[in-house]
């Protein structure tokens, strides 16, 4: 049985497609930010710039609901087709730099702004995509499978990554990562659904709502509509501001400060930051394997979302207080695994929870709630240079903690109660 529940999301045909795009797409992403966020640190010394270069992968958020927008009217599988064809651009023209010798941090910054403005929508729409095809009885396991392309890829990525630029240098290490962009954007849009899978692709489904409306709507009137829809349905809102917390105050440590804490914090080189990244990946997918297999119903995913967030800031506070790396990549194991725990649950139960002609729109939101992570950075690399580091990452992991628990208590009726599906 749980076999089936594993691997039936590959019955469906966009699926196959979709699955190794996604994980091609994921590892070319931190490959990408590990070497370059280690560029940055090494070449300016300053913990400000690392954490500016980690926001402006996330400007993109602020637009994010408009691409949502644009994604329920030309189709998930279009848009992010293109999306990843300028990732591909991106990557493409930072290699040429490192090959002609004229790659330099403010080179590095700016395309990590070109390509921030569609990034932080990706993992969206790959969800929006998959919930456009698979049958709802498959959701809970073709999501927890898609988490594992985000998840093997950090621990993966992240050690390539340093290897591939230790033993090579930065243009090699490029070339790779310039070719996973482009094969996954191909693979994308293969990704088209056959006339036997169980729902329709999501290009024909906008054709046949085009064919019924009198008229096309603007797109901020969608974008009202979508926000409306959330603000009128308090398990939707609760969802939104739980994203917008846990990206202030968990990812903005885990997902930028990484490289700060492997050099300043425990003495170690590259190398020992591939291993503090494949540690919390680690967690990660090994918190997706299990919830894929076991993942209960949709009373279940919601306490296990509520739970497993609580744990997740603790063990972020427990990380803080190891003085050597060997502990501190336990601790980041065990955050992995209830970080993943926590996200594949709300993802699943937001996606159920949307209307399906709101979904694009939605989702959209859901991203526009990343915001928070760059406002995280940016304070956390200001706050580190006055208290430290172990006050700033203990602060922030306090805050998520106690807020988690508000949300829960302040909507626990839709939340706790709350079936997915």
């Amino acid at each position: 049985m749980s076999g089936f529940s594993t691997l039936s999301p590959f019955r469906v045909r966009s699926y196959r497609f979709q699955w190794p795009a996604d994980l091609l797409t994921s590892w070319a992403f931190e490959m990408e930010v590990l070497i370059l966020g280690w560029y940055v640190l090494t070449e300016t010394n300053s913990v400000l710039l690392l954490t500016l270069y980690g926001a402006l992968l996330y400007g993109g958020t602020l637009i994010a609901p408009m691409i949502g927008v644009a994604s329920d009217r030309i189709g998930h599988r279009h848009l992010l087709s293109g999306m990843r064809a300028v990732y591909t651009a991106v990557a493409a023209t930072l290699m040429v730099l490192a090959f002609a010798g004229w790659l330099n941090p403010l080179a590095v910054l700016a395309m990590a702004a070109v390509s921030g403005i569609v990034r932080p929508s990706d993992m969206g729409l790959r969800g929006a995509l998959i919930a456009e095809t698979m049958p709802a009885n498959r959701l809970t396991a073709a999501m927890g499978v898609s988490r594992t392309t985000s998840d093997s890829a950090r621990i993966a990525g992240a050690l390539a990554g340093a290897g591939l630029v230790a033993a090579f240098g930065m243009g090699p290490a490029y070339v790779v990562i310039t070719a996973f962009y482009a094969l996954g954007s191909l693979l994308t849009w293969c990704a088209v659904p056959k006339r036997s899978d169980p729902r329709p692709a999501p290009h024909a489904a906008a054709a046949a709502t085009a064919a019924v409306a009198p008229e096309l709507t603007s797109p901020w009137r969608d974008l009202k509509e979508g926000l409306v829809h959330i603000w009128n349905t308090p398990s939707l809102l609760a969802l939104v501001w739980l994203a917008f917390l846990f990206n202030l105050t968990a990812f903005s440590m885990t997902n930028g400060l990484l490289p700060y804490v492997a050099r300043e914090v425990y003495g170690s080189d590259q190398t020992g930051l591939g291993y503090l990244v494949a540690s919390l990946s680690f967690g990660a997918l090994v918190g997706s394997l299990a919830l894929t297999r076991f993942g209960g119903g949709g009373t279940a995913l919601a306490r296990i979302m509520i739970v497993s967030g609580i744990l997740w800031h603790a063990l972020l506070l427990l990380f803080a207080q190891m003085q050597s790396m060997p502990l501190g990549i336990a601790a980041l194991m065990l955050t992995g695994v209830a970080q993943s725990l926590t996200m594949v649950s709300h993802t699943v139960i937001l996606l159920h929870a949307s209307e399906r002609r709101f979904r694009g729109r939605i989702m959209g939101v859901r991203m526009l709630a990343i915001y928070s992570l760059p406002l995280g950075l940016l304070t956390a690399g200001a706050l580190i240079e006055r208290i430290g580091f172990r006050a700033t990452w203990s602060l922030f992991a306090v805050t998520g903690l106690v807020f988690t628990v508000l949300i829960a208590l302040r909507w626990r009726d839709q939340l706790w109660r709350l079936r997915a599906a």
